[in-house]
Parts: C-alpha cells; sequence; structure tokens
C-alpha cells in the first residue's frame, strides 16, 4: 500500500472541492507505479496508454482546508487489458474520508484495446490485496 500526504485547494465553505479527489487519485495511482519502477511516460513512449473507464468515489466524511490526506492505493484486481485501483483516503487523525476504485484499460496512441507489457503485468501481480 502507497501512503501520501497532500495539501491542495479548498472551496469556498473550508471544505475540500470534491473535484480535486480525482487529482488526487490520479497522483497516487502515478506514484504507485512510479515506485514499482514503471514510468507512464516510458510507458506511452512505447505505445502504452491508460483511459478511465468507471470512476467510484465514496464519500464518508469532508476534508477540510489545510488537513494533510494519506492516501493508500493498491491494485485491487487486473487483466491483460485492465488494471483496477482502489484508494482508501484519511486525515491526518486518521478519520477515514474517502474509499474509491479507478477501472482502466490499456490502449494504444489509436486508444484501441492493447495487452498490457509483460514487465507491467509481473509488477501488478504482485500489488494484488485480495
Amino acid at each position: 500500500m502507497r501512503n501520501r500526504k497532500l495539501l491542495h485547494v479548498a472551496a469556498g465553505r473550508g471544505l475540500r472541492d470534491d473535484g480535486n479527489y480525482l487529482k488526487f487519485l490520479e497522483e497516487a495511482r502515478t506514484e504507485y507505479l512510479e515506485d514499482r519502477g514503471m514510468f507512464l511516460k516510458e510507458l506511452m513512449e512505447e505505445g502504452v496508454w491508460f483511459v478511465v473507464r468507471r470512476q467510484e468515489i465514496e464519500y464518508k466524511s469532508s476534508a477540510r482546508y489545510g488537513d494533510e490526506l494519506e492516501i493508500k492505493t493498491w491494485i485491487k484486481e487486473f487483466s491483460n487489458v485492465r488494471i483496477q485501483f482502489e484508494y482508501e483516503i484519511k486525515n491526518q487523525d486518521g478519520l477515514f474520508l474517502t474509499k474509491a476504485v479507478t477501472d482502466m484499460v490499456c490502449v494504444g496512441k489509436d486508444l484501441k484495446l492493447k495487452e498490457m507489457p509483460d514487465k507491467l503485468k509481473m509488477v501488478l501481480k504482485k500489488g494484488i490485496v485480495s
């Protein structure tokens, strides 16, 4: 699992803007892969791209301006063309704020489904949490 601390923009009422959570999740999954030696820029240069197929976010409590967020990220499951990331977000006091799932598919530059390279599948296999 990956721990990540973030500070981000809040809406006028002092609560985190819900739209920012998509940015948090993208940053968390990118770091998850980079920490395991898989750099999106390199994959893209090899013609391997990822697009979000489905995004689920369940808000349990509100983050407030100035909160530090901890984002735990892991692989829920994957196939030859699909990765499903799962996340839990807590604040600095350990208060559970949000859980989320991002379902992504691998595509080529033509945006048609493409099988992931073996090196990526090996990394993903090590990260599955049951």
